[in-house]
C-alpha cells in the first residue's frame, strides 16, 4: 500500500540509531579496519537517518557539523539531542542564553539536514506546566528565528560560532519525559498547544510509556524491548512497532494504546515518522534498525548493506555488507507493551 501524501510530497520515514561511535560495533556492524573517521560516512549509507547525542553531554563546534553534513548523502536527515545542560541542569529555567550557545555551536550549519531537535528530560523532573510552556516560548520555530537567537551567545562561544541560516526551513521539537506525574491530559494538551511531538519511549517499563499524538510527525525511541538497553528486538516485537508506526505514517491511530488523554489527535492525511533504537548496549541497535526499517519499506528485502567509497582516504573499500533479513537473529521472547 501506498502511504498517503503529507503536504503535497509522501511521508518521511525515517529509521536509524541514536549515536554512532561505538566501540563494539567496530567488527561487527563496521567493517574491521575501517577507519573511526569514516565511520559516520558508513552508517550513513545503512539509515536515512541517525540521532546526533554528542551534543546532549557538550556544546559541538561549527566545524564538526560542517563535517557531519558533507560526510552523509544528500538526502540524509540528523535530528539533534539538546543539551543537557538545559534539561538536567538548569530544568529547562532560565535558559535563553543556553539555548541562544546551543544554536551558535554550529547545528545551523546541517542546513536541509536538520531534522527534529529533542529533549529528553531527567527522571526525577515532575510535570510543570508554566515551566515546560516558558520553555517552549522559548524555542525558535524556523531557522532563521534561531539564527537571531544565537547571536545572543556568551564569551564561551567566542572566535567559534555560527549565527547564520542558509535560509529559512521550519524547525521541529520532541520531548522525551521520564516522571509520572507527566501523564495526564495537561500535558498532552500543552504539547498540542505548543506543537511539540511526544517522544514514544520504549524503556522495558521502566518508565512512563505513552502514545499520544502531539504533532503532525511522530517520533519514537527504542531503549530496549524486555531490558532497557540491554536487549534486542525480537521479529516480534519488530513486527508490533511496524505495525504501529504505519499507521501513524498514514495519519491513524492504533485502537489500543497507552494513552494520557481521551481526545484523539488531529486528523491528517499523513504522518513523518521518526524512529531511532539505543538498545542492548549499542551492539543491537544497528542490525534491529536495519530489520524494522525492512518492515517499513524504508529498506529493499536483500539490499545490502553497502560501504561507501573511500577511494583516496588510505582505506580501500569494501564492496558490501551483509544483508540484514527477518529472522537473521534469533528471536527472544516478548513482554507485552503497556
Amino acid at each position: 500500500m501506498t502511504p498517503p501524501r503529507r503536504n503535497g510530497r509522501p511521508p518521511q520515514t525515517r529509521v536509524g540509531i541514536s549515536g554512532w561511535t561505538y566501540g563494539p560495533w567496530r567488527g561487527v556492524f563496521y567493517p574491521a579496519g575501517l577507519p573511526h573517521k569514516h565511520e559516520l560516512a558508513h552508517a550513513s549509507r545503512q539509515f536515512n537517518s541517525i540521532e546526533i547525542n554528542g551534543t546532549f553531554y557538550s556544546l559541538q563546534r561549527p566545524s564538526s557539523f560542517a563535517a557531519w553534513h558533507a560526510q552523509t548523502p544528500d538526502d540524509f536527515v540528523f535530528a539533534v539531542k539538546g543539551g543537557r545542560f538545559i534539561t538536567h541542569m538548569k530544568k529547562l529555567a532560565g535558559v535563553e542564553t543556553a539555548l541562544a550557545n546551543f544554536f551558535a555551536s554550529g547545528v545551523l550549519l546541517l542546513r536541509e539536514k536538520l531534522g527534529p531537535i529533542l529533549w529528553q528530560l531527567p527522571p526525577m523532573l515532575r510535570f510543570d506546566p508554566d515551566r515546560l510552556a516558558n520553555f517552549f516560548d522559548l524555542l525558535p520555530r524556523d531557522t532563521t528565528a534561531a539564527a537571531k537567537l544565537a547571536t545572543r551567545h556568551d564569551e564561551r562561544l567566542k572566535g567559534h560560532s555560527h549565527v547564520e541560516a542558509d535560509r529559512k526551513r521550519p524547525i521541529r521539537y520532541a520531548l522525551e519525559v521520564r516522571h509520572a506525574s507527566f501523564k495526564t491530559p495537561e500535558f498532552v494538551a500543552l504539547l498540542r498547544k505548543h506543537d511539540v511531538a511526544l517522544v514514544l519511549a520504549d524503556t522495558a517499563q521502566r518508565w512512563p510509556y505513552m502514545e499520544d499524538v502531539t504533532s503532525d510527525f511522530v517520533y519514537a525511541r527504542l531503549h530496549g524491548d524486555t531490558e532497557l538497553y540491554a536487549s534486542g528486538y525480537s521479529d516480534a516485537a519488530l513486527d508490533w512497532w511496524a505495525e504501529r508506526l504505519r499507521l501513524w505514517r498514514e495519519g491513524c491511530e492504533p485502537t489500543a494504546g497507552e494513552r494520557a488523554s481521551d481526545k484523539a489527535a488531529r486528523k491528517c492525511k499523513a504522518r513523518d515518522v521518526f524512529v531511532y533504537f539505543d538498545n542492548d548496549a549499542k551492539v543491537r541497535a544497528p542490525f534491529d534498525a536495519a530489520n524494522l526499517a525492512l518492515r517499513l519499506g524504508v529498506r529493499e528485502s536483500g539490499e545490502p548493506l553497502a560501504l561507501p567509497d573511500l577511494a583516496g582516504a588510505g582505506e580501500a573499500p569494501r564492496e558490501s555488507w551483509p544483508t540484514l533479513r527477518r529472522g537473521e537473529r534469533p528471536p527472544r521472547p516478548r513482554s507485552p507493551h503497556p
